[in-house]
């Protein structure tokens, strides 16, 4: 695979060179026209100081701006067992080291991975993979973005994205300029007005077409991308028919509004969410049909074994592997997959830790109830009791409670909960999911994993005395 990776990283260099280009020239032409062909040096410049402090943001920063942008909150091992489980399975066996796991609050189905220069990669996934698919479909997932990591894809997604980004800036500076201030060029005869006119009519040619070329190149280069990674991703699950069917689900579920932000990093997720709206060369993504067909046709779970099923449905000449790749295994028989009955029934469980884990995220405090109702408290809810929807029973507020005992309080004859600083302590009720407030109002929660004996508030930043149940 590494001969994959080399060639990879090649055409990388050879993109972005060409971008570079691209953006370089737009700025060259929107100065030629602006202000005399002497100062097309100059227009040059500023559009490649400005891809600079893009790429260096991306290089950098790029992790942080793609979850920000997408509003993922990090994940611990605690809030989703199962999904870290499934990371650290699909992470050692690309021999990678632990990405980080973010989620978001979203009911379409998808993910993406993303990486910068510092630390280890991130993979992001939404609210709805999480609720959709089993335990073998959300491995394939996985395992489709670790080999993006692996194969070095991550980074170079980044950073061509930002030069997709700067190209389009530059583009629609250079059009905005021309448009309120290009009629203040100074005349130089009748020669001179038409050589204007022509530049003109070439920076408005070259700032509405250069995009488009930037959006081309990057999407031909990611498509064949999209491949390796569903390669790697048999291969380290070795179940093709895990994401043959997450892929599916995926697919038939991306609706809902989509805005500016997304419409940005549709191209990073493992199906583009804009899909219907893109296809052929203006689509980042392969048809999703047709990565399912391969993976539907994999006689196993190899190398060799994708590339025969490439050549059977794509029917093209030009391999998807190279030969080093190829030769380095033979076939590789696939695992044993979930039965598909038992998987099914725990679709309400799923959906119910999914739903209780976004509530964490969101600072409800959970309240049970005996007829069966988990009463979400929001944040704001200053009140001490809260009654039951639908038993009408009513709750108090898991709360927090000062210290000492009541002999000490009864001897200084005042009371110490009410002190400045004193001392807190809080019960557990049992070892599943728990959430109390703090004094100060906030809610914090306690997970099954919890062993510590103390917890300090990240609100007032008391120190609580957990006591066991």
């Amino acid at each position: 695979m590494w001969e994959a990776i080399r060639a990879n990283r090649r055409r990388s260099r050879l993109l972005i060179g060409l971008m570079g280009s691209l953006l370089v020239g737009v700025g060259a032409v929107a100065a030629a026209a602006l202000a005399g062909p002497e100062m097309a040096w100059a227009g040059g410049l500023v559009a490649l100081g400005i891809w600079g402090i893009l790429l260096a943001l991306a290089l950098f920063k790029g992790d942080e701006l793609a979850l920000m942008a997408t509003r993922a909150r990090r994940l611990r091992k605690e809030d989703a067992p199962q999904l870290w489980n499934i990371t650290e399975e699909m992470a050692i066996a690309a021999g990678l080291p632990m990405p980080r796991l973010y989620l978001i609050d979203d009911d379409a189905p998808n993910a993406f991975a993303t990486a910068s220069r510092k630390g280890p990669a991130a993979v992001a996934v939404t609210a709805g993979l999480l609720r959709r698919l089993t335990r073998d479909e959300l491995q394939g997932v996985i395992a489709h973005e670790i080999g993006h990591i692996r194969n070095k894809d991550v980074q170079f997604m980044t950073i061509a994205l930002v030069m997709v980004g700067s190209i389009a800036l530059v583009s629609d500076m250079a059009l905005y300029i021309l448009w309120f201030g290009g009629g203040r060029r100074r005349g130089g005869g009748k020669s001179g007005g038409q050589a204007q006119i022509l530049l003109l009519a070439l920076t408005v040619l070259a700032a509405i077409l250069a995009p488009v070329f930037a959006r081309l190149l990057y999407f031909a280069c990611s498509r064949q991308r999209e491949y390796l990674a569903d390669a790697s991703a048999a291969r380290f699950s070795r179940y093709p028919a895990g994401l043959a069917s997450a892929l599916e689900k995926i697919s038939r579920n991306q609706t809902g509004s989509r805005g500016r932000q997304m419409r940005a990093m549709a191209p990073l997720y493992i199906v583009n969410p804009l899909a219907a709206s893109a296809a052929g060369l203006f689509s980042s993504h392969p048809p999703t049909r047709r990565r399912v067909e391969i993976l539907r046709a994999m006689g196993g779970a190899g190398w060799v074994d994708y590339e025969k099923a490439y050549g059977q449905v794509v029917g093209d000449r030009t391999p998807c592997l190279d030969k080093e790749t190829l030769a380095s295994e033979g076939s590789i028989s696939t695992r044993q997959g979930q039965v598909i009955p038992a998987a099914e029934a725990d679709a309400t469980r799923r959906k119910r830790e999914v739903t209780d884990l976004l509530d964490r995220m969101a600072h409800f405090l959970l309240v049970p109830c005996l007829c069966g109702v988990r009463i979400k408290v929001p944040p704001a809810f200053k009140g001490d009791q809260v009654k039951c929807p639908r038993c009408g029973r009513d709750h108090v507020i898991p709360t927090a409670q000062g210290e000492p005992a009541a002999t000490e309080a009864a001897a200084t004859g005042s009371s110490p909960a009410s002190r400045a600083g004193a001392p807190m302590s809080y019960r557990r009720k049992g070892n599943s999911w728990e959430s109390f407030r703090c004094s100060c109002g906030r809610t914090l929660q306690l997970s099954p994993a919890f062993e510590a004996r103390r917890l300090r508030c990240k609100g007032c930043g008391q120190s609580i005395e957990i006591q066991p149940a």
